[in-house]
């Protein structure tokens, strides 16, 4: 057979596994350590299936946590599964509308990030990608194509991410630099292909191959199954060493002249292959693919010999798996519609009642839904729909905008929200446990000055009080509490704590902000406990999304209620407040205690506020939105909102 598509494909591995050796992966490095405390989903068809499982094989091996790669009809029918695992969606051109329809979905019901690996810059799902809160692409793009099968798309995507996975354990790991040094046991790939030539033969002549395979290598059987069965070269059975005992033994009892049986090994789990392979029956030919372990260098050798092995049962056979015939009704059958046929599931009856238990921590199987939150939730509802406020105060990051580790200013949408509030008189107040550089971008996308003195600042976490116009913040006198916290959190970091940087700011707070994708939730423990070692009050220690912020004693957003209502002569209860993280101890704990609060993603502990009333799939600056497009402007600087609950 001459050479065929399939073979150029192969040919040009190694220039992609220069490509994707030479690509920035510090964005995907920081998604994976994001990730590092959770299980992960990862999501696939075809040979970008095979990359989810090696995703999720070497984030269980790396953090100890259970992953599980999906194909996309998966999730598409259980989006709970994308509940409170961060996702990751692989798809080489983003063609498939299938993993456009699980992006929907997960979005929908994910309350943790969203990523999307891909290899094309513009395709239907980098458009939705784009156009979805809370979902991160990452964009390795890829100039050739693959054909029928997933070769060089494969590869790149599973070099990414087996170097992230090393990298991130190891600071000096590295692959190796040319892609013919993977060694399978003492040979190279060539010589381990030319030496399984007779049983290449068995294979296409038997026409049914039975894989058994180490656990930790379950990404390379998974693709040789994937290629074989996708391009009807022969039948494929993939089943580990141990499974294989249960049953699957009558193959070769029953059909011994039909069978072949590849073992896709590591020295681990030799022995069991060599003492099985010894009870076999007469007659069954046998090939082993020995490699030298699991780690990323070894599940990357295994994938790209088994290209190669199919290569050769291709070149037997006398097909080319890059080019078979695809007849009409296949292609309908990939491009069909799931949206058209697979119903979106029915909404959480009560999703709003379900968070409220869920940071009270009666999760499922907790008895849940009783008559007490229900009764308080519709007190809330109707006593928020009647009354009419003056002043609404938000935290900024994760409530005003999305939020981010660099300042950035609010979207044009919630920008126009507040320019209507503020021209109709509503006093605004804005509270950030930023600095100045919030006033800075306040004045850049405010650009009518008369408008400056209906917003009212509190920095710092309501440290620092002023209006968008008002003089910049500066430095006060020196706390010593602070100045002990700082050198408590410094200690740390000698000793390894991932702090990317601390800063002072006397006399409000200390703020620690994480290297990228360091989760915040577990290092608040680390830094309070070391407070509470070192005699310190811990109680005044806040988290956000991305840092960690110590206040000084008397610290807290509600300073800017405060300010508020004494500077326009208000009720407090004239004043409504969002924030997204309200239950203690988040940053906006202290703001969604004030009694007419709302949340924009975790709520309160109590019942009588800090609701979060937007759909369950609106989050952040999506549920800010929600609630500014209820909120209707009555006159005499008044509002209201119009809840349809």
């Amino acid at each position: 057979m001459s050479r065929s598509r399939y073979d150029e494909e192969l040919a040009d591995l190694g220039t992609t596994y220069q490509l994707a050796l030479d690509s920035d992966i510090s964005e995907l490095k920081h998604a994976i350590r994001g990730a590092s405390e959770s299980s992960i989903i990862g999501v696939g068809s075809g040979g970008s299936y095979t990359v989810a499982t090696l995703l999720c094989n070497l984030h269980e091996s790396f953090t100890g946590r259970v992953s599980r790669p999906s194909t996309p009809l998966e999730l598409i029918c259980n989006p709970n599964l994308a509940a409170s695992s961060p996702v990751f969606l692989i798809t080489a051109e983003g063609k498939n509308p299938d993993i456009i329809e699980a992006l929907e979905r997960a979005r929908r019901h994910s309350s943790r990030m969203v990523h999307v690996l891909t290899n094309r810059v513009d395709s239907p799902t980098m458009e939705r990608a784009n156009a979805l809160a809370d979902v991160t692409a990452h964009v390795f793009p890829l100039s050739n194509k693959d054909g029928y099968l997933a070769t060089n798309s494969l590869l790149l995507d599973a070099v990414l991410i087996a170097r992230a996975y090393g990298e991130l354990d190891y600071p000096t790991f590295a692959l190796p630099s040319n892609i013919v040094q993977f060694q399978i046991g003492t040979c190279s790939i060539s010589s381990w292909i030319e030496c399984a030539e007779k049983f290449v033969g068995e294979v296409v002549e038997r026409k049914n191959l039975i894989v058994v395979y180490s656990p930790l290598l379950k990404a390379v059987a998974a693709d040789l199954e994937s290629k074989l069965s996708e391009a009807a070269l022969t039948t494929c059975q993939v089943v580990d060493l141990r499974s294989f005992a249960h049953g699957r033994h009558l193959w070769l009892a029953e059909r011994v002249e039909e069978c072949a049986v590849l073992a896709i090994t590591e020295p681990n789990l030799a022995a069991l292959w060599n003492g099985m392979k010894a009870l076999f029956p007469l007659g069954v030919p046998t090939y082993e693919m020995p490699l030298a372990g699991a780690t990323p260098t070894d599940l990357l050798t295994g994938l790209v010999a088994q290209m190669h092995f199919v290569s050769a049962i291709a070149h037997k056979a006398g097909k080319d798996p890059a080019r078979p015939y695809v007849p009409e009704f296949g292609r309908s059958l990939y491009y069909a519609d799931l949206a058209q046929f697979i119903p979106r599931p029915t909404e959480d009856e009560q999703p709003i009642e379900r968070s409220k238990y869920e940071v009270l921590g009666a999760k499922w199987p907790s008895a849940r839904f009783g008559g007490i939150a229900r009764r308080a939730l519709k007190q809330v509802v109707n006593e928020l729909s009647e009354k009419r406020f003056r002043s609404v105060v938000f935290d900024y990051d994760g409530t005003l905008c999305n939020s981010h580790r660099n300042d950035t200013r609010p979207p044009p949408s919630v920008l126009e929200h507040l320019t209507r509030l503020a021209e109709a008189g509503i006093s605004i107040g804005i509270a950030s446990g930023r600095g100045g550089s919030i006033q800075e971008l306040l004045q850049e996308c405010l650009p009518n000055k008369d408008l400056w003195k209906t917003f009212h600042l509190g920095l710092y976490n309501g440290g620092w009080i002023g209006e968008v116009g008002s003089p910049s913040p500066v430095p006060g006198a020196t706390s010593e509490f602070l100045s002990h916290v700082r050198r408590i959190v410094v200690k740390l970091k000698s000793l390894g704590v991932p702090i990317e940087r601390i800063r002072e700011t006397h006399p409000f707070q200390v703020s620690i902000r994480f290297e990228e994708g360091v989760n915040t939730e577990g290092m608040w423990f680390v830094i309070a406990d070391a407070l509470r070692q070192s005699g310190l009050d811990s109680s005044t220690v806040v988290r956000s999304k991305h840092s960690i912020d110590v206040l000084a004693k008397g610290i807290n957003k509600s300073h800017l209620i405060a300010h508020i209502v004494k500077q326009e002569k208000i009720d407090p209860y004239e004043v409504i407040t969002m924030g997204d993280q309200g239950a203690w101890p988040g940053n906006d704990h202290s703001l969604l205690e004030h009694r007419y609060s709302l949340s924009v993603d975790l709520p309160s502990r109590r019942l009588d506020r800090g609701w979060k009333l937007a759909p369950e799939h609106r989050r952040d600056v999506d549920a800010t939105l929600w609630y500014l497009e209820r909120l209707k402007v009555v006159g005499d600087g008044q509002f209201s909102f119009e809840f349809d609950h």
